[in-house]
């Protein structure tokens, strides 16, 4: 393990999908559970940042995070009390939803619901059910967290977009989510997230530790004083100190992580 940080004070922020757990899944691999609980003994601060919406539960349970940044870092808690939340102007929204993907799917996150336009007699897919699903054509004007679309042409009209609005943040539309694009307000990004986090928790930038997968954790990243890729995406590589294979190889990581602090920490006669 190179240039990692081997005392305290230490932060590791986690992205969750492809990272922390498996593409689309809820349970934290058993070995990384226990390195994590080893970490947080040590005196290690852990967050979540992620471009869900919601961390799942027993990603809570078995984390226990001091911090956690959803909406690509949009939304911000520390210590269970939310400390930031960036929200799209009514200008910003505007010309969010003026897109031209002919039959594009569109869902609009707020904090306490999902507006979508689901075919007449369908059921919400499995990760929308436990939130509030109100048709699209409600979504407000105001209190707008998170825009997403799913559509084959989404990498031109994101390329629209940044020429437009280059203040709005912008990730998908390429590999691995070519068919999907994210995009959040003004300095919602979880670089940002990362910033805020380590500061109110006192922890410097540079004694913090970020993990990630895809494009939306370029980000954080780049700020963070050491960088571990998960998987292997080429446009990750040039930001990233160090690379694991995936999520299932993330706890034995963590494991010598920790084997490292409890060396620091050991007494010496």
């Amino acid at each position: 393990m190179t240039r990692s940080p081997a005392d305290l004070p230490l932060l590791l922020a986690f992205d969750l999908d492809g990272t922390l757990i498996p593409e689309q899944g809820r349970e934290v691999p058993p070995a990384t559970v226990q390195a994590l609980a080893r970490l947080r003994g040590l005196g290690a601060r852990l967050a979540i940042i992620t471009g869900r919406d919601a961390a799942p539960g027993p990603v809570w349970e078995a984390a226990q995070p001091d911090a956690v940044a959803t909406n690509n870092g949009g939304r911000i808690e520390i210590g269970g009390q939310v400390h930031a939340e960036a929200r799209f102007s009514a200008h910003e929204l505007e010309a969010v939803l003026a897109h031209e993907l002919e039959d594009a799917r569109v869902v609009v996150f707020t904090p306490d619901a999902l507006y979508v336009d689901l075919p007449p007699g369908t059921q919400p897919e499995g990760w929308m059910r436990a939130r509030q699903v109100r048709p699209l054509a409600e979504a407000p004007a105001d209190g707008v967290l998170k825009v997403g679309f799913y559509h084959p042409g989404v990498a031109d009209f994101a390329a629209r977009l940044r020429d437009l609005h280059p203040q709005l943040v912008l990730t998908g539309a390429q590999p691995p989510y070519e068919q999907f694009l994210t995009v959040t307000p003004t300095g919602a990004h979880k670089g940002a997230a990362l910033t805020l986090i380590a500061d109110a928790l006192g922890v410097p930038l540079e004694r913090t530790v970020a993990f990630g997968d895809s494009d939306n954790d370029v980000a954080m990243l780049e700020l963070a004083g050491h960088a571990v890729q998960l998987g292997h995406l080429p446009l990750l590589a040039p930001h990233a100190h160090e690379q694991v294979a995936g999520p299932d190889a993330l706890g034995e990581y963590l494991h010598r992580l920790a084997d490292q602090l409890q060396a620091t920490a050991a007494p010496r006669g």
